[in-house]
């Protein structure tokens, strides 16, 4: 694909240097396949890490993505494993299983630079700090992201609904340029990927966790797509009620909510394509290793620290204990 928008011509040797941020993309499931190919189809420059089958397909015959925003593509994207990865790159977007933190430190250390910003998107919470405390030299952010998206066949993502939101920022205490910010926005907006920089990323990914452990619980616990919980009934009231438990908690840590977090986890939900299910859920139906530690496990731990009964979520869990 012809890159000459993202050149220039050197003013005094006459060359042409790539002006664009070099992104890599770590774990290219759902989310990050989504991300990686539509910053491609915008002619930025972007590598994915992926292993297994996934990698494979990707390498022999590109990475397909099928879209309900951008139609039907296949890619020839650079793919490789996380150990013959040898590059460095400006932006990292972390896309993994909340399970395979801890495997990415290594390459993170290797491909990033003095001025590399991470940005984790993960359906978990406190993603951010914990990277940052296993990568201490590197800028580590946050982020979360609002889209149905899943590996529909080996190399081939399927991107489902007109959903596709990225927040992104840095905690309190991280220094990072605006100006980079408003760069990585600026991609991700020319993508097709509605970007936004967060004032506050500590409370917009609560929000997130909130909603996608309320989604994915409780269409596990179901087992029903989400259509099912957009009808009046006990299943949507089961994720009302999960949402208000988490509500509470993120009330208890001392986060302040811009509107009513139940109205707004049933806007987002009432939004989505009635057919799709979480990635959770997908995961324990193949028998799959699965998130309900990070989504549902780790919301009763911290509520119990905060001395908060979760009801409703600790019937869930019952459900689901190892």
């Amino acid at each position: 694909m012809d890159k000459a928008n993202k050149t220039e011509r050197c003013s005094y040797c006459g060359s042409i240097k790539k002006t664009g941020l070099r992104y890599l993309v770590v774990g290219t499931g759902g989310v990050g396949g989504s991300i990686a190919a539509f910053l491609w189809l915008a002619d930025e420059e972007v590598t994915c890490i992926a292993r297994g089958a996934q990698l494979a397909a990707i390498q022999s015959e590109g990475l397909r993505i099928k879209s309900s925003l951008k139609g039907q593509h296949n890619i020839p994207i650079t793919a490789c494993t996380a150990e013959n990865y040898n590059g460095k790159a400006d932006v990292i977007f972390v896309c993994v299983k909340g399970y395979s933190v801890d495997s990415i430190a290594d390459l993170i250390g290797r491909a990033a630079h003095k001025d590399t910003i991470v940005i984790p998107i993960l359906n978990a919470y406190g993603v951010g700090p914990k990277i940052q405390r296993m990568v201490p030299e590197v800028t580590v952010l946050d982020g979360c992201i609002y889209i149905v998206g899943f590996v529909s066949a080996p190399g081939e993502i399927t991107q489902m609904g007109g959903i596709f939101r990225i927040v992104f920022g840095a905690h309190k205490g991280t220094r990072v340029s605006t100006e980079l910010l408003e760069t990585v926005q600026r991609d991700l907006q020319e993508s097709g990927i509605k970007a936004e920089i967060s004032p506050d990323i500590k409370r917009d990914t609560f929000i997130k966790w909130s909603f996608i452990s309320a989604m994915a619980c409780t269409g596990a616990y179901y087992d029903v797509p989400m259509g099912e919980v957009q009808k009046e009934g006990d299943i949507r009231n089961t994720f009302i009620g999960l949402s208000r438990e988490s509500a509470a908690l993120g009330a208890k840590l001392g986060i302040s909510f811009d509107e009513d977090l139940v109205a707004y986890n049933l806007k987002v939900m009432n939004k989505l394509a009635p057919e799709s299910t979480s990635s959770m859920q997908k995961d324990i139906e193949r028998g799959h290793e699965s998130e309900v530690q990070g989504l549902l496990f780790d919301m009763i731990t911290m509520a119990e620290e905060q001395h908060l009964d979760v009801p409703i979520y600790k019937e869930i869990a019952r459900k689901f204990s190892k």
